[in-house]
């Protein structure tokens, strides 16, 4: 990114991803953020609750769909990184529309504010829109074939970003992480629903032969990788972010109940959802030449994950009950 950044526009900033990378600018930068979120379930002012009184910080309850307001937030700063988005596959399957709501059309009115007052926008987008693959890993060049609404919604959003770009001249960029794991996810998602499910003494569900595999990268990483782009991408260039850590599903709930001392026989298989991707994997080696690689090992941020949630119930327990 040229030039000082003194302000940015987090959306999404009460979720999982956005408070955590909101707490990193906080941490690591002086720059100012304006926190944007709606507070839907994801949303959670308990994510931000130790942002509260702090200067620098300034939340906003609203909706990225609404023009006036994307406007008004837009002309004041030099950046947006758009985290704002309807995420969680199993809900995408029952309910689509909101996805293609939130997640394009709140997009694209993003990206036509910053084109309005020639704003840098980065896009956090997920591995999810290559599909699955058996063997080898995607790189940002092939070509995008999402299975469920939710990644075909990302993927939408993410061409829309490139052709603000071709078309327009925007300095966009797009981040496209792996499974992201760490404090304050929402227990619909899987590493933390199987902690609060073992802390709960209830079974753990895993999807049909549990044999589906995934990349994990503890959210702190991901949220230097957002950071580093944010400053460092090139304009118009996408992103792949990896942790390097890839596990099939039933070795995540193994080393979960390893961690807590808890056999096995709590693992329950459940059937599989449709179009469930088998695997994803990504190359990463594009960012890696830039100068950014994971610091938090996979076994350290596991523990790290599962003593938060231990010591927070407080925190999900009404999220579970």
């Amino acid at each position: 990114m040229s030039g000082r950044m003194d302000k940015v526009l987090v959306t999404g900033g009460a979720g999982f991803i956005g408070s955590n990378f909101i707490r990193h600018l906080l941490n690591e930068t002086d720059c100012r953020v304006i926190n944007l979120d709606k507070l839907t379930y994801a949303g959670n002012l308990r994510n931000i609750k130790d942002l509260r009184g702090n200067k620098r910080h300034r939340f906003v309850k609203g909706d990225v769909r609404n023009r006036k307001l994307a406007d008004s937030l837009v002309g004041k700063v030099d950046a947006v990184v758009n985290l704002a988005a309807e995420s969680h596959v199993d809900r995408s399957i029952q309910s689509p529309r909101v996805f293609v709501e939130t997640n394009v059309l709140g997009t694209q009115i993003l990206l036509e504010a910053c084109r309005r007052f020639r704003v840098r926008f980065e896009q956090i987008s997920t591995d999810e829109v290559y599909g699955s693959r058996m063997e080898g890993s995607f790189n940002e060049t092939d070509t995008l074939g999402p299975s469920s609404p939710y990644s075909a919604s990302k993927a939408a959003a993410d061409l829309l970003v490139n052709a603000y770009y071709v078309t327009y001249g925007l300095d966009v960029t797009v981040t496209r992480s792996t499974n992201n794991y760490g404090p304050n996810q929402h227990p619909e998602k899987l590493i933390p629903r199987l902690i609060t499910n073992a802390l709960r003494g209830k079974p753990l569900p895993i999807y049909g032969s549990g044999e589906n595999v995934r990349d994990w990268i503890f959210v702190e990483d991901n949220c230097r990788a957002i950071h580093f782009v944010l400053e460092k991408g090139e304009k118009g260039q996408t992103y792949n972010i990896g942790g390097g850590n890839e596990r099939k599903n039933i070795e995540i709930a193994a080393e979960i109940l390893g961690h807590l001392s808890l056999p096995e026989t709590m693992i329950e298989y459940v059937a599989d959802r449709p179009g469930h991707d088998f695997r994803y994997s990504l190359d990463c080696e594009k960012i890696h030449q830039l100068g950014w690689k994971p610091q938090v090992p996979f076994e350290k941020g596991l523990q790290r994950t599962i003593d938060w949630y231990r010591s927070n119930e407080w925190w999900w327990r009404r999220l579970v009950d």
